[in-house]
């Protein structure tokens, strides 16, 4: 049998063979000025990927999901100025008292509530044929659809988006369980309203 390298060369051949296995593959490599004093040991402490986690986590992450902010964006709302925020926590102290009526009188569907704060003096919000804004700034709409088991459910209740300025809106919902009112900043593709998660 004929060896491809003289037997002095095998060794070191084999430990730089076992050096590179173990810093691939998204493992911590350690330079040699720093590697720890005490001997190797036969038995491998558990790195921080061998958990099942991803390589990369985003901060505030829950699950460990790479790029989870990124693909996530379109469902933050815009800042608010402070104006704008001003604006908007003025205007949700007027509607707040009249869902609260609403919900007190068991009145919670759209076409009660819409009426009610049209009453305010809101406009309804219009949009033209291709999405643009014509004016307005009142949306008031069911509670979106859910899917429960192995099915959508439509719950009863109202949403409320007011656009108070371009960068600033009132959101509520009203239904059988509660309501509740808040400010927020637009979403990017959505208006006032959060969109509905992705996968």
């Amino acid at each position: 049998m004929k060896t491809l390298l003289p037997g002095r060369y095998r060794p070191v051949t084999a430990l730089l063979f076992v050096a590179f296995s173990l810093t691939a593959c998204g493992e911590q490599r350690v330079a040699a000025s720093d590697a720890p004093s005490a001997p190797p040991t036969s038995k491998a402490s558990p790195s921080p990927s061998s958990s099942g986690a991803p390589a990369y986590v985003e901060p505030g992450v829950v699950d460990g999901a790479p790029h989870n902010g990124d693909n996530n964006a379109y469902r933050r709302p815009g800042e608010m100025s402070p104006a704008g925020a001003r604006d908007a926590r003025r205007e949700a102290d007027r509607i707040e008292p009249v869902l609260k009526r609403l919900w007190n009188q068991k009145k919670w569907d759209p076409k009660t509530v819409r009426t009610a704060l049209l009453k305010l003096g809101y406009e309804e919000e219009r949009f033209g044929p291709k999405g643009e804004r014509l004016g307005g700034t009142l949306t008031v709409t069911g509670m979106p659809s859910r899917y429960e088991a192995d099915h959508y459910v439509h719950p009863e209740g109202a949403r409320v988006g007011l656009r108070v300025h371009d960068d600033a809106c009132v959101t509520a919902f009203l239904q059988k369980t509660n309501f509740q009112v808040s400010t927020n900043g637009p979403y990017m593709e959505t208006g006032c309203f959060a969109p509905p998660s992705g996968h």
